[in-house]
């Protein structure tokens, strides 16, 4: 962190989190806010940083044999509802186009929330053969989310990202890709952004909308929080198996081949600001950062400063270095403060007594640290102060991650380490479904994943006692989410509010199912799966047990019905109907 503050019109972070990240974004010229809420303008600055990042991916997904390609932006219903998992883990955020032109379509076309039904249909057209195996894709394009909550990078309705989709002969090739993958993205966030990941497995309950597996890196934020920050999903066959994906295979036998996909979107910009930024503002790794090296005339009016500035990037370029000077007639006060919350990794600085004495003076973003370098040494030194800068930032958010990751031996102990110190709880799990929801109620956390690299904590699961799946370990983190159920008996739950929450994910642990919870005219809608509850009906308790029937209405595969939300707290009652 630089030593001293120079940009006032940052909110400290210590005093407000999300509004010195929301300042960082919109001062340090990444995003402007659009006339519509959740969609972005991603400036030239911002979407510089997705373009080196993009060009890392793009080069580690070539060199492994993934060719690129475009599919359309519009998905038809039919074609979406044939992957029925697929489709209840995305119906609340799909975006639909229902008009063409002053023609309203015959059928609702779905702008891509995500593209495994496009790539399914198209295989299942060009394969045909075990000769057509593997077809291993990639496509960068944007992709829709209707989110209510919205924040830059973090959450967008709209948000550009890379979607890879393959396809496989057998289970182990699939399985092979998926964690390769993976591992791609660790090291791109590890080697390029500086970010330490935690790899591991999702729980059933968190993982991918029809995937029966999904992998995940984990990051750790300024505020101890967790960042999903890329994730692999293997499929097995059943998208094929759905879309009717077949091919002959060296036996001559019809086969159904295996499917994975994986992704990473600009959401890892977010996760940039929010393990480097420090009060001034950004501070970025230099291995992705835009401009490198800002160089800054000091006295510029005197004979000769400008020229040896110019010259001085003209160096760093021809090393191969992003370089850039700043030749403005703003004040150098003002030009110190700007590049620092512009995050530029290393400032040179050059006047009439450097000139003189054959020197600059270089200066780090990320510690305020000032360097005297010879100008005869510029191409040699100012490569390796880079890479101390880059090294520096992992080395800091790497003591970040370990310092605030704790172990847990009972559920009492993660809620207390959770409510006093934040960050990561390790702990054991019996692999209970009712158990991981619980540790989220009772101490206010949820999974995020079970490590690739375990350790033993304990014996038994810190909640119900049992002894724990081997040594199977789950990573948990304090949540947002204000709509939790009680472990209440079957045929009730609890609706819970939290303070500006209007939109959230409805639990209920007596039909492990998930519906989504959101504002509607001063009431509280309540959307759930049709699938799973239309044989039930609904009515609000009230304190003395009175019962009031709650009308319900059906459409589109979801059923909904409203809540007066007079007090913090509601408790429902299903009742299933006679046949």
């Amino acid at each position: 962190m630089a030593k001293e503050k120079k940009v006032e019109q940052i909110t400290d972070m210590e005093v407000d989190f999300a509004q010195w990240f929301t300042d960082v974004c919109t001062k340090a010229e990444l995003v402007d806010y659009s006339d519509v809420k959740g969609l972005f303008v991603l400036r030239p600055y911002g979407y510089a940083i997705w373009e080196n990042i993009q060009k890392v991916l793009d080069g580690k997904f070539k060199a492994t044999g993934h060719q690129n390609v475009a599919m359309p932006m519009l998905i038809p219903e039919s074609l979406l509802q044939k992957e029925k998992d697929h489709v209840e883990g995305f119906a609340p955020e799909c975006a639909w186009v229902t008009m063409g032109g002053s023609e309203e379509l015959p059928e609702r076309l779905c702008v891509r929330p995500t593209s495994e039904t496009l790539f399914c249909q198209h295989w299942s057209h060009i394969v045909h053969s075990w000769r057509d195996l593997p077809c291993l894709y990639n496509q960068w394009c944007s992709v829709m989310r209707w989110e209510k909550t919205t924040r830059p990078f973090l959450r967008g309705r709209e948000f550009l990202w890379q979607e890879g989709h393959t396809l496989h002969a057998t289970e182990a090739e699939a399985r092979k890709e998926t964690l390769q993958m993976l591992e791609m993205y660790a090291e791109t966030c590890e080697q390029e952004l500086a970010m330490p990941v935690i790899r591991g497995n999702k729980t059933d309950k968190e993982k991918f909308a029809g995937a029966e597996n999904t992998y995940t890196i984990e990051c750790m934020m300024h505020d101890h929080k967790a960042l999903q920050s890329g994730t692999s999903h293997y499929f097995g066959d059943g998208f094929a198996r759905a879309f009717d994906i077949t091919y002959t295979d060296k036996n001559n036998q019809q086969a159904y081949p295996h499917q994975t996909s994986w992704g990473m979107s600009t959401r890892i910009i977010g996760g940039l600001i929010m393990t480097h930024g420090d009060n001034s503002g950004l501070v970025l790794p230099p291995h992705i950062a835009p401009i490198q090296v800002i160089v800054l005339p000091i006295a510029a009016h005197k004979p000769g400063v400008t020229e040896k500035a110019e010259e001085l990037v003209a160096r760093l370029k021809a090393a191969g270095l992003r370089a850039q000077g700043d030749f403005s007639d703003n004040s150098p006060g003002w030009k110190f403060a700007n590049w620092e919350m512009k995050g530029v990794p290393l400032r040179v600085e050059i006047g009439p007594k450097d000139i003189e004495a054959g020197h600059c003076v270089a200066v780090r973003r990320d510690n305020g640290e000032k360097i005297t370098v010879a100008l005869d040494e510029l191409e040699a030194r100012i490569p390796e102060l880079l890479e101390t800068v880059q090294q520096g930032l992992f080395d800091k958010a790497k003591r970040n991650l370990d310092e605030h990751t704790y172990a847990a031996h009972s559920l009492a102990e993660a809620k207390e380490l959770q409510e006093k110190n934040g960050g990561f709880i390790k702990t054991m799990w019996c692999g209970d479904l009712a158990c991981e929801l619980e540790m989220k109620e009772k101490a206010g956390m949820s999974s995020r994943c079970i490590p690739f690299e375990q350790e033993h904590i304990d014996d038994v699961c810190p909640v119900c006692g049992k002894r724990s799946s081997g040594a199977q370990l789950a990573l948990v983190e304090n949540s947002s989410v204000a709509v939790i159920t009680d472990r209440l008996p079957a045929g009730e739950a609890v609706v819970r509010m939290g303070e500006g929450t209007d939109d959230t994910l409805l639990l209920s642990v007596a039909f492990e199912t998930a519906g989504r919870l959101s504002q509607a005219n001063g009431q509280m809608k309540v959307t759930l799966p049709a699938e799973s509850f239309q044989n039930y009906g609904f009515a609000l308790l009230n304190a003395e047990g009175a019962e009031t029937p709650l009308p319900v209405q059906e459409k589109n595969g979801q059923i909904s019905f409203l809540l007066d939300f007079t007090e913090p707290v509601c408790l429902l009652r299903l009742t299933e109907k006679a046949a």
